[in-house]
């Protein structure tokens, strides 16, 4: 595991300035990339250069603004000639806006990146070898922290999906390093805007609630969140509370019995340990109990 000192240093030069080359590897599927953006133009634009940087040569890119009332339009103007699809009006926030962008992805697969967060370097590179060996419904990484200067502050790993964790423990894939089929949005349907903050927990869940979605972390893949006061991550932080109890109360009856749920979540809590242990990241297990 990089230090956070590396993992910083790559960042910030990763996207410090657009480095557009040519990629043959004509074999990867088609991704769509969404990046729905409010008033966020102090980040934006290293949200689109560590999507346009990764150089995937299949790539959809599609942001939609909500009417930004800061420079956000001028950023994205700059940009523009390397983007598939753009607009900057009023809609009714952030799931609405990945909804409509939903709607015009062609890709085989899709992601969704925050305007304020970002993608590390060789993501979408790991991203599409992974399906060529095996083209899951559901493919994840880990997760960063980063400051507002794109210093790395912690890295959370994640483990292999479990349904039952997801319900009783919260949520076990980000949408920083989260990528999925468009089948799903066609058999599942798309987000739910009844959820200003969980809604990311929401539509994992149901997509992967009836067992027939193949789901798999892959190594390599690695987005990160911005923390900074203007996140919903500090501003909502209590409605994002109490839309995963409701999430998790319509989910429950369907892991079994509740009196069990208690020891279900001890396993849960156990299960993480003795992934990384069986992996002998013996490291990141220390490092996790420092925190």
């Amino acid at each position: 595991m990089k230090s956070l000192q590396e993992s910083t240093r790559d960042l910030r030069e990763f996207i410090s300035v657009l480095k557009i080359k040519k990629e043959n590897s004509g074999h990867f599927p088609k991704l769509t990339i969404i990046t729905p953006s409010y008033n966020q133009a102090d980040y934006l634009e290293r949200t689109i250069l560590s999507v346009l940087n990764q150089n995937y040569p299949n790539l959809e890119y599609i942001i939609i603004d909500g009417g930004s009332t800061d420079h956000s339009v001028e950023v994205i103007k700059k940009y523009e000639n390397h983007l598939t699809y753009w607009v900057s009006e009023k809609d009714r926030g952030q799931v609405h806006a990945i909804n409509k962008a939903l709607e015009r992805a062609t890709g085989e697969y899709i992601g969704f990146q925050n305007s304020d967060d970002v993608y590390f370097p060789g993501t979408f590179k790991r991203f599409g070898e992974a399906t060529v060996k095996k083209p899951d419904d559901i493919l994840y990484g880990d997760l960063f922290m980063v400051s507002t200067t794109d210093e790395v502050t912690e890295i959370l790993k994640t483990t292999s999906y479990s349904l039952t964790c997801q319900v009783l423990e919260g949520m076990q894939i980000h949408n920083q390093s989260l990528f999925f089929k468009k089948t799903l949005v066609d058999k599942y349907g798309k987000f739910d805007e009844s959820y200003r903050f969980a809604f990311d927990y929401e539509f994992i869940t149901r997509y992967t609630a009836e067992g027939t979605t193949s789901v798999r972390k892959v190594e390599g893949l690695g987005g990160a969140l911005r923390v900074h006061a203007d996140a919903k991550s500090s501003t909502i932080a209590h409605v994002g509370e109490e839309e995963h109890v409701k999430i998790q109360k319509l989910y429950i009856p369907s892991i079994g019995f509740p009196a069990l749920n208690k020891l279900r979540y001890l396993w849960c809590r156990l299960r993480k340990t003795a992934y990384f242990a069986l992996k002998f990241d013996f490291k990141y297990i220390s490092y996790r109990l420092s925190r």
